[in-house]
Order: C-alpha cells, then sequence, then structure tokens
C-alpha cells in the first residue's frame, strides 16, 4: 500500500512548487501589424477635412429621394451605400464631408457610415485621377492571355507610376484590385466604370494615349468614369467625359470602346463557335427515332 501512495505523494509535494515558478504575468497580444493605415485612419489635408462644405446638388438630391422611396422610413440608413457613391461621383472622392453630408441625411451617427466607406474598396476616399485604373492580377487574369503582370508592366512603363500612385497631371490613378468578374475575358481593366477586356500590352499602351488624347482635347462624346453626374462641384477638379479626341488636322479620333479589345463580341471563342452548330429543338419538333 506504501508503494502505491508512495508516487502521489511525492507528486502533490512538488507541485506548490511548479506552480510557484511559473510566471504570472500573461502575454500581451495585438492584432497584426497593418503595412497601411488608409483602410481605417482618417488624416486632414487641404482638400479632404470637415470643414470642406459640401451639399448635394438638385439633380442628386432628387435621385436621393427616389432611393429613399425604396426603403421604409425608420430604415433609411439601408441607402447609404447607393447615397454615398452618389456623392462620391459628384465630389470626385468620398471625403470626410461627404460622408458627414449623408450621416445628416439619413439621420444616423457619422460614424456608421465612416464604417462602410472604410470597409468597402469602391470607395476612394483621397483623390484620384480623371481616368482610375483598376486592373485585376487575380489568378485568372494572370494565366489568361498574355497575364495581367505584363499589362501591369506596360502601364508602370508608360506612365511611370506604380500601383497605388497617380500621375503628376491628375490624370491617371493606377491600382491592382482583386476579381471583377470578367475572367472569361481575361486580362482585363476597368477604367471608371468600364471594362476593357482581352488587352495586350500594345492594346494597353494605346488605350491610355487615345484616354490621355481625349483628355486633352475636352472629348465628350463618350463618357467614361466614377464620373460626376453633373461636374457642378467646384471643390474638386470634375469633368469624366471622354471620347472623340480631335487632332491636328481636326480629324475625330475615337476612344476604344468598352469591351474586348481582341474583335470579339462577348466572349464567344476566339476560333468560331464549335458547339451548338445544329438548330435549336423547340417544342414542335420531334425526334425521328422515336
Amino acid at each position: 500500500m506504501a508503494t502505491k501512495l508512495a508516487p502521489q505523494l511525492l507528486r502533490s509535494s512538488f507541485q506548490p512548487l511548479r506552480l510557484a515558478s511559473r510566471s504570472q504575468c500573461r502575454s500581451f497580444n495585438a492584432s497584426a501589424r497593418s503595412s497601411s493605415d488608409a483602410l481605417q485612419v482618417h488624416r486632414d489635408t487641404p482638400v479632404n477635412n470637415a470643414k470642406i462644405p459640401f451639399k448635394f446638388n438638385d439633380q442628386n438630391n432628387k435621385l436621393i429621394d427616389e432611393i429613399l422611396k425604396r426603403y421604409p422610413p425608420q430604415y433609411k440608413k439601408a441607402a447609404v451605400m447607393p447615397i454615398l457613391d452618389l456623392g462620391q461621383r459628384q465630389h470626385g472622392f468620398t471625403s470626410l464631408s461627404v460622408m458627414n453630408e449623408v450621416a445628416r441625411i439619413l439621420e444616423m451617427p457619422p460614424m456608421r457610415v465612416y464604417e462602410v466607406a472604410t470597409f468597402y474598396t469602391m470607395y476612394n476616399r483621397s483623390p484620384v485621377g480623371k481616368y482610375h485604373l483598376q486592373v485585376c492580377t487575380t489568378t485568372p487574369c494572370q494565366l489568361g492571355g498574355c497575364g495581367s503582370d505584363k499589362i501591369v508592366k506596360a502601364i508602370e512603363d508608360h506612365l511611370g507610376i506604380k500601383p497605388g500612385h497617380t500621375t503628376k497631371d491628375d490624370l491617371f490613378t493606377f491600382v491592382e484590385v482583386e476579381c471583377l468578374g470578367a475572367c472569361v475575358n481575361a486580362p482585363m481593366v476597368q477604367i471608371n466604370d468600364d471594362f476593357y477586356e482581352d488587352l495586350t500590352p500594345e492594346s494597353t499602351v494605346a488605350l491610355l494615349d487615345s484616354l490621355a488624347e481625349s483628355a486633352k482635347a475636352g472629348g465628350t462624346s463618350h463618357e467614361v468614369g466614377t464620373g460626376h453626374l453633373t461636374g457642378e462641384d467646384k471643390n474638386v477638379k470634375s469633368g469624366k467625359e471622354v471620347g472623340t479626341a480631335k487632332s491636328k488636322v481636326g480629324v475625330p479620333k475615337p476612344v476604344p470602346a468598352p469591351g474586348p479589345m481582341s474583335g470579339r463580341k462577348t466572349c464567344e471563342n476566339s476560333a468560331g463557335l464549335t458547339n451548338l452548330t445544329s438548330p435549336m429543338w423547340g417544342p414542335e419538333v420531334f425526334r425521328k427515332d422515336l
């Protein structure tokens, strides 16, 4: 019996010593360090601070009234996303003044609006160029066509900027983004509101040149944009409209239309139709072998 109890007594006698030797300080856990504070932190700048006045223009006020009709009065704060988008289109970016005005209209705490604007990446909380180039670098675009890496390099070499930067003339802002849903026509780039697909380095450079020339000529036949709905906000450079640029001899030079740049109309096989070539069966057509 003593031989059975001895090990137990020996272990219990050393237990207080083990507990006393343990550190009584708990380790401090912190969230991972973020390499950028752009998504969470606001810092006042000359073009983005609460002292800059912002009010929606008459046209957008009418749109806001239409949007609010979609929601019960007690849930009108659900309209925060489309109204933030209107503010960005009018002002050029989602500034602190835009967010505060949206909070006032929807009668919600400004912090709730800030939470939405910092969560969704489509809200630009700092000024962007006239043409916002969003290049998809997700796997399908990296593998499709010539690959998005070549498109990124072509833009960097041609504009002289890296992702996240804006050209000195405030014409182009270049960023890398995740999937934009045009995988079948990869690689592609979203320029303001328009998709340009089936890109090559050569067609990308030609597209940038056309946009730059159109901007200098003040063309207005085709609108590309996160674009301002009216361009009446005096606090920010406006004019998202681009289109037909006139050359020195007065001959219009059109900006390529959005969509595939390879000649395809949509996403059909570049080699032509290879299946479903027979007439489709209708309700009045019966198989002859039955």
